[in-house]
């Protein structure tokens, strides 16, 4: 008779479905984000920088990607539900995935604007610029590097914009020098273009974390193929298939498969290998375990009755 067991229960090296939510942070940077995109408008407006423009756009999708940020955090607190029965973890990836996305549309804007500054060159106020980006730097600085050893994707999302937006600033003040004592005002449209690559190469990456969460691909960072063997190095197990790994959101990883054991393995036995399975995966960054448990003699026909009637074993 196969078995089924399923753990999701914490261990005394620690827990690792345990994500930190620094709500109460998230908060703190929503607020002071608001100060930094009006003091950046008003500085862009009167130093007529395109560049110190652009990284208030910037600005502005920080707001709505801590916004959300913070709104996913509430959500991946409340409890599972029968009809979302691992919670709503998968907010958080689904803002973090938004976030990176209006920053792609956001870097594209801002090249186009560049285009036409280069076309049609315009007097930059330095002072003002120097002074708004300074700002600028200082408030992100504070933000980013004070958050920036959280695990949540929606934080490690919000922090990018952080010091994305930092480096944008510095880059801002040193054009503001330039322009200060060079007269080149085409150094605005110069940052401007650096700018956006910095927010579309930042983006990217999000993206593709994100995107990797939901498809259910292999967690980064998990080898499949050491998981398999650390399974099969347990005394009794013979064999493992039907293995499955994924993400339920960043930093909670799951997985299912089907361990094959020889005749000998007892009831006794075969909760000493569970629970030395859970052990080794647990220790690979692999927190909610269910294995369905099969005989040796009995495992071939299983695989073929469910082959005749294509049957998928995900999350039995």
């Amino acid at each position: 008779m196969p078995e089924s067991h399923n753990s999701d229960r914490p261990h005394d090296h620690g827990d690792v479905f345990h994500t930190h939510a620094p709500i109460e942070k998230m908060k703190l940077a929503f607020f002071l984000t608001i100060i930094i995109l009006v003091v950046e408008l008003i500085g862009g407006i009167l130093s007529h920088s395109l560049a110190l423009l652009s990284d208030a756009g910037h600005v502005l999708t920080d707001i709505a990607a801590i916004g959300l940020s913070w709104f996913a955090m509430h959500q991946s607190q409340k409890p599972a539900s029968k009809n979302y029965t691992y919670g709503y973890h998968r907010s958080g990836i689904l803002a973090a995935f938004i976030n990176a996305m209006t920053l792609i549309v956001i870097a594209v804007v801002i090249l186009f604007e560049a285009i036409d500054r280069f076309q049609n060159p315009q007097p930059v106020e330095s002072t003002w610029m120097f002074i708004s980006a300074l700002i600028g730097l200082l408030m992100n600085l504070y933000l980013g590097l004070g958050m920036r050893k959280e695990n949540n994707i929606n934080v490690k999302s919000a922090v990018l914009h952080m010091i994305g937006d930092a480096l944008a600033s510095a880059g801002v003040i040193v054009g503001g020098l330039i322009i200060l004592f060079t007269g080149w005002d085409i150094v605005d449209p110069i940052l401007s273009v650096l700018i956006a690559l910095l927010i579309a190469f930042g983006a990217w990456k999000i993206v593709k974390q994100t995107i990797s969460i939901l498809m259910e691909g292999t967690p980064k960072g998990i080898d499949m193929g050491k998981v398999s063997q650390e399974i099969t190095s347990v005394s009794g197990v013979v064999n493992v298939h039907d293995l499955h790994i994924w993400s339920i959101t960043s930093g909670k990883n799951a997985l299912s498969c089907h361990v094959v054991v020889n005749e000998q393995v007892n009831f006794k036995d075969s909760q000493r290998i569970l629970r030395e399975v859970e052990h080794k995966l647990i220790h690979l960054g692999i927190g909610h375990v269910t294995i369905q448990m099969e005989d040796k003699d009995n495992s071939h026909d299983q695989d073929a009755v469910c082959s005749s009637i294509n049957h998928d074993h995900h999350r039995h």
